[in-house]
């Protein structure tokens, strides 16, 4: 059996089973005790702790992939890098790699792989802009969930754009089928290498074929790097056109000649999106077996690209005495057919708008959604929100439609969020004797845990305090720690002071002054000191306690405490209908989105955040500025800056006011009542 299942990581991560098994690491199913979720644990082989190499890369991994925060990147929980274990803590996902899925389907519908290819790059994106490179992008490391969703994973390899990018031993690293031909030669590497091993999955994905494949890693190093792959449409002519310029650009063998970031590659799919039929003309040719790229228009010149010699001084002077009419009636003859094709692409667009299939975003946070733009197909919609055991605050529990039916671009998806589970009072159990506490607290909601401390004040085998402390407020079925009197202290010791200090350094001063820690009982909590900082402890420091008896200790995660601030947003009278309003943060970050019933004339919003003088802006759907405020989030304060209520009022000053009889009122009357009415409602 293996020996790291059924054992406890760091005091929160119990070890179900073995999911994967990697080149240089394992891959473990397992329950953080602490947050009650399922997380995959990624430890290092034990073989591996003395090769400095793979330390570099498994520690390359670690430090890439806590810089990135998106949908499309297995996120990173924890990480430990001590001497005798090293593991990566990350979300757990259920799914299947996108390599599986190709190898079940064979060939992909071009709309499928356009789907996972927009979701890879906005990933890689994100990974871009942070300065990090993957380096082995291959469908082996892109796991699909049921949903669609893509998650790339595996940054083993991963370097910052800021270092050499050259391998350590000048070797390919990487897998040979996906690796551009500047990581085959051991080249310097950049974004634009990750580009190349997405056209190489966008290639298979389309033809179900590799464009080189061979029994030696070694041939087919050499094909990156020298051989001419087929055009996709030769080996399945239902690819549209675009669709493959697209991706023989990005496989093109000269880095600047290919895409120059995802973003690049991202706006032409987009283009292809939007008009399937579209040709970019990118051309494309053979010469002593190198592919070669151009555009066919020269923006720069606004002329076309000469691939010819240019014509001889005769060919010149007949070109000269050519005649006019001709080509004015060819000139014509094209206008008009451009005219008739335009009129048709235009009624065809009109009459037909496109159905996407619905995500599943149950699980997601609703403010990471809203901003995503993977998701702008549809508009999503808060409907409630509700305390919920299940879901922690901020995510999405329920949506409507169910995800997986189909609809057209622009419906309004309605969700319900989770405001957290329910929080309850912690009862005072204070001088209780351990049976009776833990009745008490077990009936109110919480589950139980003690742990012992010498106390002159308090009977042995009755409560001292409990951590949260008594009248505290904390989550419904969260853990409540009772701390049970051993009576006054036979061998005393003072217990140091560790507070402000990390939580190793903590240990060890604990430790030597014969104190024990109770890692299983660490308690994390939100805080502007760094993570991992100590907060609090039980015992305090200064205090006398029996040596060898167990500290706990409060831990910060990292997180600025955050509060809550809830206001009116105050609308002008005599409106009717609904109107949506987005409120965006400082940083242009939208955090909140509300649908406002007018007749209300107001509606409320509350936002949490950490600070004393946050500006905050409501917006109308279309960016114009509604009203903007400060709040001071440690006393709940909002402070109205400016409200501009006439952008809600219709603007009827250019209107004519028909009578009853349908017919436009004529004098000066109905524009001075109009004027006056406006005057009214401002």
């Amino acid at each position: 059996m293996d020996k790291y299942i059924g054992k406890r990581l760091g005091g929160r991560y119990d070890i179900k089973e073995l999911i994967g098994v990697g080149g240089m690491a394992n891959v473990y199913k397992a329950v953080d005790i602490i947050e009650n979720r399922i997380v995959a644990v990624k430890i290092l082989k034990e073989e591996y702790l003395s090769n400095d190499e793979f330390l570099r890369r498994f520690r390359n991994e670690s430090k890439a992939i806590a810089l990135l925060s998106h949908p499309n990147i297995v996120k990173i929980y924890d990480v430990s890098l001590g001497d005798g274990i090293q593991y990566l803590v990350m979300e757990y996902v259920d799914g299947i790699t996108l390599k599986e899925y190709i190898e079940q389907q064979h060939v992909l519908k071009w709309k499928e792989a356009v789907h996972f290819t927009v979701q890879i790059l906005r990933a890689l994106q994100h990974a871009h802009d942070k300065g990090i490179v993957h380096r082995d992008i291959k469908p082996h490391n892109i796991m699909l969930l049921q949903d669609g969703t893509i998650k790339v994973m595996d940054f083993g390899i991963a370097r910052f754009a800021r270092d050499d990018g050259r391998t350590m031993t000048d070797k390919a690293i990487g897998s040979v089928h996906y690796i551009s031909p500047e990581q085959a030669r051991g080249d310097v590497t950049d974004e634009k290498s990750d580009i190349y091993s997405v056209g190489v999955m966008l290639f298979e994905m389309l033809t179900g074929k590799l464009p080189f494949d061979s029994d030696s890693a070694v041939s087919v190093a050499l094909m990156q790097m020298q051989a001419v792959p087929k055009m996709p449409r030769q080996l399945n002519e239902t690819i549209p056109e675009g669709l493959e310029e697209i991706t023989v650009r990005a496989m093109q063998k000269d880095p600047a000649q290919r895409y120059q970031s995802a973003a690049e590659m991202l706006r032409d799919i987009d283009e292809f999106k939007r008009n399937p039929s579209i040709v970019f003309e990118y051309k494309y040719f053979d010469d002593e077996e190198k592919t070669k790229y151009f555009d066919a228009v020269d923006n720069k010149a606004g002329s076309v690209n000469n691939i010819e010699d240019e014509d001889d001084d005769d060919e010149e002077e007949e070109e000269k005495k050519s005649k006019v009419i001709p080509i004015l009636l060819a000139v014509a003859s094209a206008f008009v057919v451009f005219v008739i094709i335009f009129v048709v692409v235009l009624m065809f667009n009109g009459s037909s708008v496109e159905e996407y299939t619905v995500p599943r975003v149950i699980g997601m946070s609703y403010q990471e959604l809203i901003n995503d733009p993977q998701y702008s197909y549809f508009k999503f919609v808060e409907e409630t929100t509700e305390t919920n055991d299940e879901y922690a605050k901020g995510v999405i529990f329920a949506q409507d439609p169910e995800p997986g039916s189909k609809r057209k671009e622009g419906y309004t998806i309605k969700v319900r969020v989770s405001a957290g589970k329910q929080m309850i009072e912690v009862p005072d159990v204070s001088n209780y004797t351990e049976t009776e506490a833990t009745d008490i607290l077990k009936n109110n909601g919480f589950l139980v845990k003690t742990t012992k401390t010498s106390d002159p004040t308090v009977e042995k085998g009755n409560v001292v305090k409990t951590q949260p402390a008594a009248h505290e407020q904390a989550e419904k079925g969260s853990t409540v720690i009772v701390i049970i009197s051993t009576g006054p202290a036979a061998n005393p010791k003072e217990v140091p002071n560790v507070v402000n200090s990390t939580y190793a350094s903590a240990k060890n001063q604990l430790q030597a002054n014969g104190f024990v820690v109770d890692e299983a009982n660490l308690v994390y909590v939100n805080s502007n000191l760094p993570k991992d900082t100590v907060v609090s402890q039980s015992p305090e420091g200064g205090t006398m306690a029996e040596e060898g008896q167990t500290i706990i200790l409060t831990l910060s995660n990292g997180e600025v405490a955050k509060k809550q601030a809830t206001f009116n947003v105050q609308l002008p009278s005599g409106l009717v209908g609904q109107q949506v309003f987005n409120i965006y943060d400082s940083g242009s970050n939208m955090v909140a989105t509300k649908t406002a019933q007018l007749s209300l004339g107001s509606f409320e919003v509350t936002l949490e955040g950490a600070g004393t003088n946050e500006k905050y802006s409501v917006l109308l759907e279309d960016g114009t500025l509604y009203a903007s405020y400060t709040i001071n989030f440690d006393t709940g304060t909002v402070t109205e800056v400016e409200r501009h209520e006439d952008v809600l009022i219709p603007d009827v000053s250019s209107e004519e006011v028909s009578s009853e009889s349908g017919e436009p009122d004529e004098g000066d009357d109905s524009d001075s009542s109009r004027e006056e009415d406006i005057r009214d409602r401002e």
